[in-house]
């Protein structure tokens, strides 16, 4: 597992090596969909969708501003705002940046198709956007994200592994994210490539903005219908969720089933450490808020960004949008060291807090 992530590590680091040119590399020519040129002094608006995930306001936004400021010796300013999962005040915050004319704008979407309208009404004020870690409609300029099929493959092959000869007898239980987010189609898509034809599903579901309590309302309903001693494991589509699922696990008298997640919270973390939880996907978060700030920066100032984007993706509404895809790694308890420690994300006296101090030492996590 160490050496897998390893490998998988130093792919992400040639991506990230790729994509790391500079917006003041990235040349002297205009893009075609860029704003007219800028200096440094430019104005960097930042939607995000939520803060229930601790990811937003803990690392991307953080990240984002602190990646903005250097590539414009402290001149860019970034305007934030939060959506709080709301697809109407996530357009009103677009509208309110394109009225205070931020020069460029990287878009979160809640909803990635009732953004479409907003997106446009940026493009028609010549204001760029790039979308950031889910693909909005809408004339989007830039893009940037993990591969997330490959993600759901991802949480699907630890599944199966977990599940060893289970696989064939029991039942599992799919939680997928919210059906108004593309990623989570995508995670789903994912996970049904491996899963399927391999272990039978025996309830799942689109959990409603991904709210922990939701996913909780929807385990307690699969426990009742399928029977207790009939689950075998369990698919969540993430962390927050798998918190939720794992509270009904205990309360029904679950115990000792593979649950997946993704994002690597802290808390999924310390449940991967008690062996709560089975394993969760780190998606290194530097690398695609990094990115983010370059795009964001060298289309606020007119540049091309040849030199950052190597792909090209379409969404439903745009074709050929320059984008960065940044590979993941699947985090269990072996490999935390080689990951969520060695990058920065926590440190062991973070995640070894008193109640799993036991559980760290068990594990070599020191």
């Amino acid at each position: 597992m160490r050496r897998a992530a390893v490998a998988i590590a130093a792919g992400a680091m040639a991506v990230s090596l790729a994509a790391c040119g500079s917006a003041k590399e990235s040349g002297d020519n205009a893009d075609s969909t860029g704003s007219a040129k800028k200096g440094d002094d430019i104005k960097v608006g930042l939607l995000l969708p939520e803060n229930a995930t601790a990811r937003y306001e803990k690392f991307d936004r953080v990240l984002i501003e602190k990646k903005v400021k250097e590539l414009t010796g402290g001149k860019g300013e970034v305007v934030y705002a939060n959506a709080n999962q709301d697809a109407a005040k996530q357009n009103q915050q677009v509208d309110t940046m394109v009225s205070n004319k931020v020069d460029v704008l990287i878009v979160d979407a809640v909803d990635s198709k009732a953004i479409a309208g907003a997106v446009k009404k940026a493009k028609d004020s010549d204001i760029p956007v790039v979308a950031y870690d889910r693909l909005a409609e809408g004339p989007i300029d830039a893009y940037t994200s993990f591969d997330n099929v490959t993600v759901g493959k991802t949480q699907g092959e630890a599944l199966l592994k977990a599940l060893g000869d289970k696989a064939k007898d029991g039942q599992i239980v799919m939680m997928n994210g919210s059906s108004t987010d593309p990623n989570a189609a995508d995670f789903k898509k994912g996970a049904h490539s491996v899963l399927d034809g391999k272990v039978k599903v025996g309830r799942e579901y689109d959990t409603k903005e991904w709210k922990p309590e939701n996913a909780n309302q929807n385990m307690e309903g699969a426990i009742s219908a399928l029977g207790k001693d009939k689950i075998v494991g369990v698919y969540s589509a993430n962390d927050g969720m798998a918190g939720g699922i794992i509270t009904a696990l205990k309360a029904a008298g679950i115990a000792d089933i593979p649950v997946t997640g993704q994002d690597a919270e802290l808390a999924g973390v310390q449940r991967i450490v008690t062996g709560e939880q089975y394993m969760s996907v780190y998606k290194p978060y530097p690398q695609e808020a990094d990115v983010a700030a370059e795009m964001a920066v060298a289309l606020a100032q007119g540049k091309s960004l040849d030199s950052i984007a190597k792909d090209k993706v379409d969404s439903p509404t745009t074709k050929a949008i320059p984008s960065v895809l940044v590979p993941v790694v699947s985090l269990t308890k072996d490999n935390i060291k080689d990951t969520v420690i060695k990058d920065g994300i926590y440190t062991v006296n973070e995640i070894c807090t008193g109640k799993y101090k036991a559980a760290c030492d068990k594990i070599g996590l020191k």
